[in-house]
């Protein structure tokens, strides 16, 4: 039986500093940043009260009403991206079966700002502990449910095929795609709808992160706050934001002479069953991600091109994967450029995985890698070739992009050039 590969045709996204994929590319290859103060609530008595926030106007792009008052932040984020990538990858929905067409959304906490302003209402800001349900909006349980976002969008598809969520909390983007893959590979779809979403700017988000610390309280001076792999990082960025993707068959695909971004050639996850929030500091579990990606993809350590690392601007995290990459390609670790667009976007949870991805595929196509931005004083411990702070021009065939979450999850997807851009 033929080996049945998944490519990728159309992109949506909905980022920090950029609404649509052309803008995204546009904005992270510019070396701009798009941290600010937190303009969504009053988040004074917070020690970080920075957040890389999206300008998204949902009736400006399309939503009725009904949809804003039904759908949180993040539903909205998803639907919107998703029409962008089925208008991207030129497919006519109405020609194709829809029981073969399928939806996978990644999300780490779902409608989080919809829940967090609910209480609020049905509590009385907190103050009454037996709250009031006559308060509640009628789409309250949709909130409750993350499988609620994967309805949205397979509804606005007409895509009658497999539809899930999957949380897994800072991997999400990358495992839901993964997923996906694996849908059409086994014969389950032929097309499917898949990235993911987040909108997790809300006080109590905020207020979790505190309480660890793995947020920077760099407030004075937010454009230079994400600043991964540099000596004087004191953490991560929150962010929002959304990317969705056609991904095809590749038979599918080239019967219609669609477009072609990349090839999902690899995927892999595995987790370290070591701690909710600390990582090995020998990189073991993500290196063997990247081992089993690259096996899966047919590709050597030096076949690899250009690495977009998680680079969260945590101390441990960025420390983790450089040993990881270090582990995992040997010394062609060190002839590898490597950057993070966290720097510029933060890290949007459960979305940023599918945006990395975005970024990768588009690094395919336009030959151009996005820069570290605040890179000015590299740490030491992390030696190898970070792209700071300028875009560099470059041929990529072929990227690593991986994730790290909170639980131990690491996963790494392996991303190549299609011949001419043609399926």
């Amino acid at each position: 039986m033929t080996e049945r590969r998944v490519v990728i045709t159309g992109i949506g996204a909905i980022a920090p500093g950029a609404v649509g994929a052309k803008l995204f590319w546009e904005f992270i290859t510019s070396g701009q940043t798009a941290t600010r103060a937190i303009s969504f609530f009053d988040a004074s008595a917070f020690r970080s009260r920075i957040a890389a926030e999206c300008d998204f106007d949902p009736a400006a792009e399309g939503l009725s009403l009904q949809q804003i008052r039904r759908m949180d932040r993040a539903a909205q984020f998803a639907v919107v991206a998703a029409r962008e990538a089925v208008a991207d990858s030129g497919l006519d929905l109405a020609d194709t079966r829809s029981e073969r067409v399928g939806v996978t959304i990644g999300s780490a906490v779902g409608a989080t700002m919809s829940l967090d302003r609910e209480y609020a209402v049905v509590s009385d800001t907190g103050r009454k502990w037996l709250v009031d349900p006559a308060y509640a909006l009628p789409h309250l349980y949709d909130y409750l449910v993350p499988s609620s976002i994967a309805a949205e969008v397979a509804w606005a598809a007409d895509a009658q095929g497999p539809a899930v969520v999957v949380s897994t909390g800072c991997t999400s983007g990358l495992d839901a795609v993964g997923h996906a893959r694996e849908l059409i590979r086994e014969g389950s779809a032929d097309v499917m709808i898949a990235g993911a979403t987040d909108a997790p700017i809300s006080p109590i988000t905020v207020a979790c992160f505190d309480a660890i610390k793995a947020t920077s309280p760099r407030n004075d001076d937010p454009a230079h706050a994400s600043r991964p792999f540099d000596r004087s990082r004191n953490g991560f960025v929150l962010g929002e934001g959304s990317a969705v993707f056609v991904l095809e068959e590749l038979e599918h695909a080239k019967a219609r002479g669609a477009h072609v971004y990349a090839e999902i050639a690899g995927f892999a996850s595995r987790c370290n069953a070591y701690h909710m929030t600390g990582l090995r500091a020998d990189g073991r579990e993500m290196a063997e991600a990247i081992r089993v990606a690259m096996d899966e993809a047919r590709v050597n350590a030096d076949d690899i091109d250009y690495i977009n690392a998680h680079g969260s601007g945590t101390k441990q995290n960025d420390r983790h994967e450089t040993a990881a990459f270090k582990l995992s390609l040997g010394q062609h670790a060190y002839r590898t450029p490597v950057s993070s667009i966290k720097s510029m976007i933060g890290h949007s949870l459960g979305a940023i995985g599918s945006l990395e991805i975005a970024a990768s595929a588009l690094t395919i196509q336009h030959g151009l890698i996005p820069p570290t931005a605040n890179l000015h004083e590299p740490d030491p411990e992390c030696d190898l070739d970070y792209v700071p702070l300028v875009a560099r021009e470059k041929q990529v065939d072929t990227v690593l992009t991986v994730g790290s979450g909170f639980g131990g999850f690491q996963s790494a997807m392996v991303l190549s050039r299609v011949a001419d851009g043609v399926a």
